[in-house]
């Protein structure tokens, strides 16, 4: 593609007050009122002085940024340009947001969460965000670091990864027809170890869990967890919120035992990777195999806090280099061995349990988003971000159901990129707005169907 030879641009100037950038800010923002965030809001944080007040509108105009794009305090500009302020009610100015998330205390950060908890329910009960929520249902906990520069941020220190940054603590909830919501959310010290706090995030968001199901409901909830949360506080507390575990076990020397006391032919071949199926015989030929043993974890500790179960095992060939290059005598096996509470047959089990690597899609889609930075040298500032930028998360993936398509498991950057970073040009008749969007756009369909079911219209914007 080239530019036009017949019609050459000779200029450019901003200097038209009727358009936006971003319209479909327009269905997502009303799906936010209709789903209550700023009566949930206003009802349940207090945050101090007149920095703190309006909060249901401040908090929806950072939700909104973040969901435009934003990925710093600076960037909420973004809200105030051309017809922005026709549209939208308030889009307040960087300056008064950065103010207000200033003001913010653990407290705050605490009640904030108790909205986003509210927040997930309202959408639960107006889209399709959470279906299938009442059959199986898998928790998946997991930490990352978000990178920072200099010593000016509150908390932030070198971690397991080597890098200084601050760690986040994210818990996300999938269903089998449905793309990873998340569910906890919670902002730590750099330095931090990975299971601290995570039996609090575990037990709430299991109680949120509990909440969203109705009572036909009769699975139990899977937690999975990699090796950093294998520990008595972390199983314990999904044991006693109705869930089972899934859950990676470092190879110590009582793993390592069970697992020299599996009998050889019990392993199994299993899909992986270069596995053939052979239709014949109906099985897979494949270099990785599970087995499973019983097994009790944490036996060393009083009774209330063992947990009995089975350890499942998968071994693949150890094709690293020997010395001097000779191959080896017998076979040499590297082994990945998780703890589990399921009835699941072997091969299930496993094939479920590798399945947790889900949740770093969601590290990814969220660092791509709005946790590219944190904003604020202010620890608890921080910590409401992150909250902040689950809501718009979730937000944004509950507009996406709404187009009944391929986009309902998109992420965010693609969501943004077909649905709300859309060009319009408004026009004002009779006291009310219509949007001018381009002809043509691809996503028109999808769009469309968005905004029609959000405000009950069944026809499309085009004539």
């Amino acid at each position: 593609m080239q530019l036009s030879h017949t019609r050459p641009v000779a200029s450019a100037a901003f200097d038209d007050p009727n358009l936006v950038s971003c319209a479909g800010l327009v269905p997502i923002m009303a799906l936010a009122q209709q789903c209550g965030l700023k009566a949930l809001t206003d009802g349940h944080l207090s945050v101090p002085t007149d920095k703190g007040s309006n909060a249901g509108a401040k908090v929806a105009s950072l939700v909104a940024g973040m969901i435009g794009g934003a990925d710093s305090i600076e960037d909420m500009r973004l809200l105030r340009h051309g017809a922005m302020r026709t549209v939208f009610d308030r889009p307040y100015a960087p300056s008064t947001l950065g103010s207000f998330l200033r003001e913010f205390s653990f407290g705050h950060v605490r009640q904030l969460d108790a909205v986003a908890s509210r927040f997930l329910a309202g959408l639960h009960a107006r889209t399709p965000l959470l279906a299938g929520i009442d059959g199986p249902v898998r928790v998946d906990l997991d930490d990352t670091i978000i990178e920072v520069h200099g010593y000016a941020k509150q908390g932030s220190g070198y971690g397991y990864s080597g890098v200084r940054g601050l760690n986040a603590l994210i818990a996300t909830v999938t269903t089998d027809v449905g793309a990873p919501v998340i569910t906890g959310q919670r902002l730590r010290k750099g330095s931090c170890g990975s299971p601290r706090g995570a039996a609090r995030i575990v037990g709430d968001t299991l109680a949120t869990v509990a909440r969203l199901r109705s009572t036909q409901a009769t699975s139990r909830p899977l937690v999975r967890a990699d090796s950093a949360f294998y520990g008595s506080p972390t199983v314990v507390a999904a044991i006693r919120g109705g869930a089972d575990v899934s859950i990676t076990v470092r190879l110590d020397s009582k793993v390592k035992a069970a697992i020299a006391a599996i009998d050889d032919d019990a392993w199994t071949p299993i899909e992986y990777t270069d596995a053939i199926y052979d239709e014949t015989t109906g099985q897979w030929i494949s270099r990785a195999e599970v087995a499973e043993i019983g097994f009790t974890a944490f036996s060393s500790k009083k009774a209330s806090q063992q947990v009995p179960g089975r350890l499942v095992v998968r071994r693949i060939p150890d094709l690293r280099p020997t010395g001097g290059g000779q191959a080896t005598l017998f076979d040499v096996w590297r082994f990945h061995a998780f703890f589990t509470t399921t009835d699941l047959d072997t091969v299930t089990a496993d094939k479920i349990h590798r399945g947790h690597a889900i949740i770093e899609q969601v590290h990814a889609d969220l660092k791509a988003s709005a946790l590219a930075h944190l904003p604020s040298g202010r620890f608890a500032a921080n910590s409401a971000w992150l909250v902040l930028a689950a809501i718009a998360f979730n937000l944004t993936r509950a507009a996406a159901t709404l187009t009944r398509g391929r986009l309902a498991k998109a992420r965010t950057a693609t969501i943004r990129r077909t649905l709300i970073s859309v060009p319009a040009r408004i026009a004002s008749s009779a006291r009310r707005l219509r949007l001018h969007l381009p002809r043509d756009w691809p996503w028109e369909t999808a769009w469309n169907m968005l905004f029609n079911s959000i405000f009950d219209r069944y026809r499309p914007l085009r004539a």
